[in-house]
């Protein structure tokens, strides 16, 4: 005979908020409200009559029973997933959803793509190209952990910037990055030409704000900074959100741009773009395969974690400095 249970969403909040120990950040987690997760927890210990937590002016405690019974329910959501995951590798075949950030996507992992679907025909991939809140501290905090599980909620694997510090999830290190000036071989002739760093002050700035948005620091403050360049106005110059359109207004000779060569790879080898300094800065940051525990062994997950991997052996020469 099958036994009731408690609704799901209601296990879901109380194991968020015993998790974290506090209604705000399991709703962070969860995506609704605080006065959400207050109604299931309540609706769950009235269906079971039993109290879960010891209320106080600003905190949570477990009581006897929730402790008891935390370990079980927890090992049960990991049977649960790993379940799910099963039933989806069994009906959707080959299907791998890959969710990385949109330049990564767009200037890295598409001009390589065609290889990984060559070699693997029997795998349907999907990229889903997506941004996310981050923590510039170097670790992981309740928002930006919210928005992973979300990514890989409907993704096999995330490919993430950052510093590596995910808990729970296997992490592979992809690419260790530099940054340096790049701009279009015009830059390098013409009425001022290109020829030391400090001849960037007669030419526009292009800012990829990647750095400012991931690291608190704009990619030209740290170059100038190493090069110890003075004179130059780090702030000025147009700004882009994305380095792909960065790379787009470097191509056209709108100005230079301080950002990662691993990202240029393609237009640097057929000459649309080239580094005029031997100087390269290496990042704090990386970009990072991630994904669930349960999913590493599927076999789709194991061939793209594989074959990405090689690919950025392949790429080290542009990404290490010199």
């Amino acid at each position: 005979m099958a036994q009731r249970l408690p609704p799901l969403n209601a296990l879901k909040a109380f194991e968020a908020a015993a998790r974290h120990l506090s209604v705000k950040k399991a709703a962070v987690e969860l995506n609704v409200t605080p006065a959400a997760v207050s109604h299931q927890i309540r609706t769950l210990e009235e269906y079971l009559n039993v109290q879960l937590f010891h209320r106080y002016n600003r905190a949570l405690e477990l009581t006897d029973a929730a402790s008891a019974c935390l370990p079980k329910l927890r090992e049960g959501f990991d049977c649960l997933a790993q379940a799910v995951d099963r039933l989806r590798t069994h009906t959707s075949g080959g299907m791998l959803t890959v969710s990385a950030a949109p330049s990564f996507a767009a200037r890295w992992l598409m001009p390589r793509l065609h290889r990984f679907i060559a070699a693997h025909h029997e795998i349907d991939v999907r990229i889903s190209a997506r941004m996310r809140r981050v923590s510039v501290d170097g670790k992981a905090d309740v928002a930006e952990r919210a928005t992973i599980e979300t990514w890989l909620d409907d993704s096999d694997v995330a490919i993430l910037y950052g510093h590596g510090h995910y808990p729970d999830l296997d992490v592979y290190k992809l690419l260790p990055l530099t940054i340096t000036p790049i701009c279009s071989p015009q830059a390098l002739t013409g009425e001022h030409p290109l020829r030391t760093p400090e001849d960037l002050k007669h030419h526009m700035l292009l800012h990829d704000d990647t750095g400012e948005m991931y690291d608190g620091e704009s990619f030209w403050d740290v170059w100038l900074k190493a090069a110890e360049v003075k004179g130059i106005d780090a702030k000025r110059g147009a700004r882009f959100s994305h380095a792909v359109l960065a790379f787009e207004a470097t191509m056209d000779a709108v100005g230079v741009v301080a950002s990662m060569p691993a990202l240029a790879g393609e237009d640097i080898a057929a000459g649309r773009l080239v580094m005029p300094f031997a100087l390269r800065v290496p990042l704090q940051s990386a970009y990072y395969l991630v994904c669930e525990p349960h999913a590493k062994t599927r076999p789709a997950v194991a061939a793209f974690r594989d074959w990405l991997i090689a690919e950025a052996v392949k790429d080290a020469a542009i990404a290490a400095p010199d």
